[in-house]
């Protein structure tokens, strides 16, 4: 599906009746729930062709879009088809668990022994205690600015002497003056550069956080690299100094040690590879997921802009909960779903029309990108035989 035809509809022949003030009063009648025995065993009919698209599928947008949900359903697809997939939330209201209905762990694991599934909700703050995080808070364990045994297993400890040099302060203090901002989505972002670099998984699907930290999270590689080569570019100067000043006061030359270099220089290669990889259609495809009301659309507009600045292509749009039929957007469901009646309903009538008007807003947005629409469903999607229901909608 490649596009969204916004056609009007006609409005409800019966005028509503105004308060005397003008406006419209606004009446609420309440309907017979379905019963159990009228709704009937949705089928859907699974993909056996193996996924054709790319390493890295990133979800993101405004808050409660259901960006977790599209990126469950996804990889919950993938894996299906003989994938090995992994879907990582790296969004601080975790519902990856609530989503499967059953419990997803901190780091990496397999949550179905029958299809290679594998899923991980990010915990920056315990990433950051166990010193996993790029650029900690002082004093954290293993932090790249405190003690602990990062830094005593001469691993990058204060970043190659910095702390020294900057009066024994850590280096994110007297840089900062505390803990480097966004710290907690650094310690996201270094758990990201291992799980995608990890040989485990084929493909790896991101829930990121809100549009506000998905953001952040995506400028950091930028900052991060500039930050490297700055400690870089300065320990090679002091270096020079120490070589040029050597025996002038006949102390003895400091004994070398490049490995915190070489840790730096790693790390700066694994981020710009994460770069490379964000920039890359054919390996990334960043999928905005809006609704079709108006606030949802000027977020997803901004966000689309944002991610131009970065050079980070948009490949798809996702439209969720679109008051249409389930069939309207998939033949791979069977059975039949609890939809809006937009011929007798007023209410759905009226919602129909707020829709249509996002709809026909979000034009410029669908343009040059793939767009995969959800149909507004009565029940929540919780679960897998719901998942199966979306999945079928974003293939």
């Amino acid at each position: 599906m490649s596009g969204i035809d916004v056609e009007p509809v006609d409005k409800t022949s019966e005028e509503e009746p105004a308060d005397d003030d003008g406006a419209h009063s606004i009446e609420v009648t309440p309907t017979d729930s379905v019963a159990d025995d009228e709704r009937e065993t949705i089928d859907v009919e699974p993909s056996d062709e193996p996924v054709d698209g790319p390493d890295y599928v990133l979800y993101g947008g405004k808050g409660g879009v259901g960006k977790t949900t599209m990126a469950a359903a996804t990889a919950l697809d993938s894996a299906r088809r003989g994938t090995s997939t992994l879907v990582v939330s790296t969004d601080p209201a975790h519902s990856l668990s609530d989503t499967f209905e059953t419990d997803v762990p901190a780091e990496p694991g397999r949550i179905r022994d029958d299809i290679p599934l594998y899923a991980a909700e990010i915990d920056p703050e315990a990433a950051m205690e166990d010193g996993q995080a790029a650029f900690p808070g002082a004093g954290s364990e293993g932090s790249l600015g405190g003690g602990g045994e990062a830094a005593d297993a001469g691993g990058m400890g204060d970043l190659g002497g910095l702390g020294e040099l900057l009066g024994g302060e850590s280096p994110m203090d007297a840089l900062f003056g505390g803990g480097m901002p966004g710290a907690d989505e650094a310690a996201a972002m270094q758990l990201l550069l291992e799980y995608m670099d990890d040989p485990r998984f084929e493909r790896v699907i991101v829930d990121t956080a809100p549009t506000g930290h998905t953001l952040r999270l995506l400028k950091l590689p930028e900052l991060m690299d500039s930050m490297m080569g700055k400690i870089i570019q300065f320990r090679q100067r002091i270096g020079g100094m120490i070589d040029g000043m050597k025996g002038v006061f006949g102390g003895q030359e400091p004994p070398e040690d490049e490995s915190d270099l070489e840790d730096l220089n790693e790390l700066r290669e694994r981020i710009e590879r994460l770069r490379a990889a964000l920039q890359d259609p054919s390996r990334t495809d960043f999928r905005i997921v809006m609704v079709p009301e108006e606030m949802s659309v000027f977020e997803s507009k901004r966000l689309r802009q944002q991610l131009r600045e970065f050079e980070i292509p948009v490949g798809t749009v996702v439209v969720n909960r679109v008051m249409e039929p389930l069939s309207n957007v998939t033949d791979d469901v069977h059975g039949e779903f609890l939809q809006p009646n937009l011929d007798d309903c007023a209410f759905c009538q009226r919602r129909w029309d707020v829709q249509q008007q996002a709809l026909a807003e979000a034009q410029d947005l669908f343009r040059g990108t793939d767009v995969r629409r959800v149909p507004l469903f009565a029940d929540e999607v919780r679960g897998e035989g719901m998942l199966e229901v979306v999945a079928a909608c974003l293939r």
